[in-house]
């Protein structure tokens, strides 16, 4: 019945400490009775620092742990996020591209709009239910300095530098929330008769004891794989990119916009992301290294960003997508890269230790009796995710109708497509996914208007019944009519990006 008070996170960066304050920040009563989160670092290992882009998520989890929006984006170099477009995956012409906004389709709850979309070919799928494209279209940010910190005109994530975000992360947890902080090699795992880890032996001296450990500890995953020893479960033959060239470009004037979305540019064995923050944009090329070289990726990369990628130095990061077969075994959970990574095609990468961490704070086994039970909720749990994200990263893939190389038509052979996801493409091709349908947990990642904007965004068809709709027809032009309304009143009262992000630098928002 030992009772659990001691947290020990290993690893820092954005895993180790978002873990570190959503867990502090949840059981920040208990402190003054023993429980203790601290956070063991090696001063010699750098941080890789992979992920700029975020979900709205993090605005809720920021909000908890006791954050300040405006001094988020004052240290962070954080820019708003209002989804991504998908440039050049459908059919690789100049002038294929498509939105995943972050917006529901209007009137979600009530009515599915694919019927009465496909019934009226009118529009792009995503300008018939939400304004949020062409927000995106004209530059607008999702809020004005009027708004108060969190709340928002359109729904918005963010964009940040890691390596920024990880410091002002730490700064906040053992300022602010009493996390310990120990900067220390760990040499050696002594573990118990049991298989559980009892102690970190650390190159600098101290002994670091605890209950619970949490293996924020990137690749190398010292915990979960090697003193656990749990496997990796790759998953390579369906998510083929496997390398990553990532360069930080300047902007030729710094009062040049910002992009107020992510862009992700399909190129011949891969794609390439662009994050624009206020002070620089982040670009990188991810590929296939089965399918081009890394020279011929990183040319690919030059030329996407032009004569200003002269004389910058790019950084090759290896991709090596799958996940651990077990997230928690004994008191060791990992979190972050230690339990798995995948290429960054819909951000998942941050949003996955928000869940973890929430998760393991909210359900944090009071004594080590019940702890296995938990770790069981955990893993089904966690094992669900990891698979929908596969699922619906593999679906941006498997819908091209790109046939310029073996890249793009391997991509579309079914024995690399997920039978799920096999599945439900079939189904689609008679019904359109919308809210509970298929997608009916509380764990699910990406609702059914995310599968939506992706299925009719590149040309997906569905063969509905004649006569399909009709039932809620008024539903769906009062909605269509809404997003009209709500177009013309944001586009007209929103400012630029580039502008809100002046004014937050030199104003702040209204606090909460």
């Amino acid at each position: 019945m030992q009772v659990i008070q001691r947290i020990v996170i290993v690893g820092g960066g954005t895993a180790g400490w978002l873990t570190a304050g959503v867990i502090a920040a949840r059981h920040r009563g208990r402190m003054p009775h023993g429980f203790e989160v601290t956070l063991v670092e090696s001063p010699n290992v750098p941080i890789i620092g992979v992920g700029e882009g975020t979900w709205p998520t993090l605005r809720t989890t920021l909000r908890r742990i006791g954050v300040s929006e405006t001094d988020f984006f004052r240290h962070c170099d954080a820019a708003f996020k209002q989804g991504a477009r998908f440039n050049r995956w459908t059919t690789g012409a100049d002038d294929d591209g498509y939105y995943h906004p972050l917006m529901l389709p209007q009137g979600f709850a009530q009515v599915n709009m694919v019927p009465h979309w496909l019934a009226d070919g009118d529009g792009s799928f995503c300008d018939t239910v939400t304004p949020q494209g062409r927000l995106c279209d004209a530059g607008l940010a999702p809020k004005t300095i009027a708004t108060p910190e969190y709340e928002a005109l359109a729904n918005y994530a963010y964009h940040l530098d890691a390596g920024k975000f990880s410091a002002f992360l730490q700064r906040h947890c053992c300022e602010t929330l009493g996390v310990r902080h120990i900067l220390a090699d760990v040499t050696e795992v002594r573990m118990t008769e049991s298989g559980d880890v009892a102690a970190l032996e650390t190159e600098q001296g101290p002994v670091i004891e605890g209950d619970l450990f949490v293996d924020c500890t990137g690749f190398r995953a010292l915990l979960i794989g090697d003193a656990m020893q749990v496997p990796f479960r790759p998953c390579g033959d369906t998510l083929f990119c496997d390398t990553a060239l990532a360069v930080q470009v300047p902007y030729a004037d710094p009062a040049d916009p910002v992009v107020c979305h992510t862009i992700s540019t399909a190129q011949s064995a891969g794609w390439i992301w662009d994050i624009g923050l206020p002070t620089r944009r982040g670009i990188g090329h991810v590929f296939s290294s089965s399918h081009i070289s890394a020279d011929e990726a990183e040319r690919e990369l030059r030329a996407y960003i032009g004569p200003a990628a002269d004389g910058l130095t790019v950084r090759r990061i290896p991709i090596r997508s799958g996940h651990r077969e077990t997230f928690w075994k004994g008191n060791v959970v990992a979190v972050g890269l230690a339990a798995g990574f995948l290429e960054p095609l819909e951000a998942s990468a941050i949003v996955l230790v928000e869940l973890s961490a929430k998760m393991i704070a909210e359900q944090l086994p009071p004594n080590r009796a019940v702890m296995d039970v938990l770790a069981r909720r955990y893993n089904a749990t966690t094992h669900y995710r990891w698979g929908r994200i596969i699922d619906f990263l593999k679906l941006h893939y498997a819908l091209t109708r790109r046939d310029d190389s073996d890249f793009w038509r391997d991509n579309r052979q079914p024995e690399t497509i997920p039978g799920r996801l096999l599945d439900l493409m079939e189904l689609w091709k008679f019904q359109p996914p919308w809210l509970h349908d298929e997608f009916d947990r509380a764990e699910e990642v990406f609702p059914a208007a995310s599968y939506q904007y992706v299925l009719y965004g590149m040309g997906h068809q569905t063969r509905t019944p004649q006569g399909e709709g009709a039932t809620d027809a008024e539903l769906a032009r009062r909605a269509r009519r809404e997003t009209e309304v709500q177009t013309a009143r944001l586009m007209a009262g929103l400012p630029r990006h580039r502008e809100l992000l002046d004014k937050i630098a030199q104003h702040g928002m209204q606090p909460i």
